[in-house]
């Protein structure tokens, strides 16, 4: 009598080989964009040095007695461009440099550097059309607004599961070398070489590319919106985040006006809101201001030296002080005033340390994935960590190609449906909850590997599975 045939147990997912699917899917969707990142990103981290290069023509000129004063400036770069209104007034790097001050025509801002030997204007341009504008756009949104950002975001959330995946197949088993570890075996050639670049170097740059992804995640337009929602729950976090969403403008600062330590307390937050500059822009075309004010303003700014770049702005709708806002891109030297047209003093103030803990934590990993915390060892990691992320890119289209049979997209093969852990459905539940974009990606792609491939045999053998079969 033939015994019984013996039950193969069911494997609890995650096993080696599906793990090894889904990062070889979720690399095949994000790769192309790290590279994207990776090459942009790079180019963004010396974003002051190449604009102080951009700006070198027009700040060592040779002046013949005194510069004009700031609001002839201005004036003379509105006239330049017919039916434009005044939008805000950039100090000149040095005594000697030129103005730069942005005007609003047509729905656009532009950006006029105005000669102060003859106050004619040097250079007109769009101000979105600079170069390192370009690029944040070409990097955050793919030049597509929201729709880029979101496929941005989508990206950045699979590149999660692709990276922690990556660790679960690099994990070392039952082994104590360290070669093709911690550090690649030179000696090794082909496939063998090929996999220790890329699974060490990947190693090596996990963390850092993990932050990188997860700070990116509050600029974007659909995970920044979910994260504003859930922070408003919390009256101690509610609140306009201060940075952009989906490549659209930074709001104002709200500038708490400077007031004696009783006339605080006797303030209700009511007050204290309403005299804050509102952060909604101002109707540029049907709004005029004296700029004359530019003339007491400037010299204010000054004296408090605030870091550069640096934007004075005309007074927002609610409030008669113009603002001054520093710029710079190590976001915790940032400092915002309000200062009065008529006398030029400091009438409010606004500091790193005013801001609640969740703005601090996220605009110090901003300035970090901006390369700019901690000056060229901040920039050289980060070059450093993209020039690892483009190895593990092109060794992983290298050995995909290399192994990919005729006629197949050369994915890992599938085998046997497994049985999905406790475990395994609290952590995908937990990444759905954390990253949305990620959850109903991946409800979608589930729904299609499970009902849409079996009606399409020949389109599930490119794939490399078979109709009846589904590693999940």
């Amino acid at each position: 009598m033939t015994p019984p045939p013996r039950e193969t147990p069911e494997k609890a997912w995650p096993d080696y080989a599906a793990v090894w699917r889904w990062h070889f899917y979720a690399g095949l969707f994000c790769l192309p964009f790290f590279c994207w990142l990776a090459l942009t990103g790079s180019a963004y981290l010396f974003r002051p040095d190449i604009e102080a290069r951009l700006d070198r023509p027009y700040e060592g000129l040779s002046l013949v007695g005194p510069r004009p004063a700031p609001s002839i400036e201005a004036e003379a770069a509105v006239a330049a461009m017919p039916g434009a209104t005044f939008s805000r007034y950039e100090p000149p790097a040095t005594p000697t440099g030129a103005a730069q001050v942005v005007v609003a025509k047509e729905g656009h801002l532009w950006r006029v550097i105005v000669d102060p030997r003859n106050l004619q204007p040097m250079q007109i341009g769009r101000d979105d059309h600079r170069p390192m504008e370009l690029i944040s756009h070409l990097h955050g949104q793919l030049l597509l607004g929201d729709r880029g950002s979101n496929l941005v975001e989508l990206a950045g959330s699979w590149g999660v599961v692709m990276i922690l995946t990556g660790l679960f197949l690099w994990w070392p088993r039952g082994t104590r070398r360290l070669g093709g570890l911690v550090y690649p075996r030179l000696a090794s050639c082909g496939r063998a070489l090929l996999r220790d670049l890329h699974a060490v170097t990947g190693v090596w740059i996990s963390v850092v590319t993990l932050f990188l992804l997860l700070s990116g995640l509050p600029w974007s337009s659909f995970w920044g919106n979910y994260f504003t929602w859930a922070r408003n729950h919390s009256t101690l976090t509610a609140g306009v985040p201060d940075w952009s969403l989906g490549g659209k403008a930074e709001p104002l600062p709200r500038i708490v006006p400077s007031a004696t330590t009783e006339q605080k307390a006797a303030m209700s937050a009511a007050e204290m809101a309403a005299m804050m500059p509102q952060m909604e822009a101002t109707d540029a075309g049907k709004t005029t201001f004296d700029l004359s004010a530019l003339n007491l303003i400037v010299p204010t700014v000054r004296r408090l030296g605030p870091p550069r770049p640096i934007w004075i702005l005309p007074p927002q709708p609610g409030s008669a002080d113009w603002i001054v806002w520093s710029r710079t891109q190590n976001r915790p030297r940032r400092v915002a005033y309000t200062i009065s047209p008529n006398s030029g003093e400091v009438t409010g103030i606004k500091r790193f340390a005013d801001d609640d803990a969740v703005n601090r934590a996220i605009n110090v990993a901003i300035a970090t994935h901006e390369g700019q915390l901690f000056g060229r060892p901040n920039q050289a990691i980060l070059l450093l960590n993209a020039i690892g992320v483009l190895l593990v890119a092109i060794s992983a289209a290298v050995m995909w190609w290399r192994r990919r049979p005729p006629h197949r997209l050369g994915a890992p093969p599938a085998r046997a449906l497994p049985r999905f852990s406790p475990a395994l459905l609290i952590v995908l539940g937990t990444l759905g909850v954390l990253l949305p974009e990620f959850g109903m990606s991946l409800v979608a792609v589930l729904a299609i590997d499970l009902l849409v491939w079996p009606m399409f045999p020949a389109v599930a053998k490119w794939l490399g599975r078979s109709p009846a079969e589904s590693d999940a």
